[in-house]
């Protein structure tokens, strides 16, 4: 916690690091951010919509800065939600709407339509948005459960993003969500997770499904039903955190250059 308090991005002119989530419908995008914002306000607490729904609860482009307590100074992070992605083409998130996003021509609240991509404004268009306003680091969010399940046609919609993403040049992780109910040696313990070969070999398949290092899969168990915070869970969670500050820190680094 002290490590991401302190943080400051790289770049005078970035105040804030933007993390991009992108992830199938009821991966856990949107309960990421309410579970790193429950360990820095010290409760669990629910400020982005998340549930089980078949298609995504979240319709609208939301940032979420990370404030450290109630009354606490915002972090260097800001976590931003997206729409679900799905399989059929017209539904879900647009392809286009991600590279628009990226590139900081999405404004927050904007409420995403899957038939037709988001069009800036001529005027935004023409100028390039801020290295402020850009996405310093992209978030694949999988669940562990559904990583053999995963269709053809959704992994071809991540192979995409993830050319488009390549081609900015920006640093890219996979956030391995649902890790307790995949193994039931994790749900017994968290601690387990990596003396667990099944969650082993679930990173290896989906760094090779993804085309992302193995380095770069990090495992987590968000907060779904508990009602007080865990230490490991918050371990866990700060880790992934701080390595994706550290990503677009690199990312930043570069662009700086």
């Amino acid at each position: 916690m002290e490590m991401i308090r302190n943080h400051k991005p790289l770049v005078a002119s970035v105040s804030q690091i933007r993390i991009l989530m992108i992830g199938p419908v009821g991966a856990g995008k949107s309960s990421f951010f309410n579970s790193i914002n429950s360990i820095f306000m010290g409760r669990i607490t629910s400020k982005a919509m998340s549930g089980s729904a078949g298609t995504s609860l979240t319709t609208q482009f939301r940032t979420y800065p990370v404030k450290d307590g109630r009354e606490g100074k915002p972090l260097s992070s800001v976590l931003c939600d997206t729409m679900g992605l799905e399989e059929q083409s017209g539904a879900g998130l647009d392809i286009e709407d991600i590279s628009s996003i990226i590139q900081g021509h999405v404004p927050d609240r904007y409420k995403f339509n899957p038939s037709t991509p988001f069009q800036p404004d001529e005027q935004k268009a023409s100028k390039p948005a801020s290295i402020q306003e850009k996405i310093h680091c992209v978030v694949y969010v999988i669940d562990a459960t559904k990583i053999s399940l995963m269709s053809d046609k959704l992994q071809e919609k991540l192979a995409s993003i993830r050319r488009k993403v390549n081609s900015l040049g920006i640093a890219q992780i996979i956030l391995m969500t649902k890790v307790d109910e995949a193994c039931p040696l994790v749900e017994m313990d968290l601690q387990n997770l990596y003396l667990s070969s099944y969650i082993k070999s679930k990173v290896q398949e989906v760094s090779s499904q993804l085309g992302v290092p193995v380095s770069c899969v990090l495992p987590v168990k968000n907060y779904s039903q508990e009602l007080e915070l865990e230490l490991n869970c918050d371990v866990l969670l700060l880790t992934a955190l701080q390595q994706m500050l550290n990503f677009a820190d690199d990312y930043l680094d570069d662009v700086g250059m």
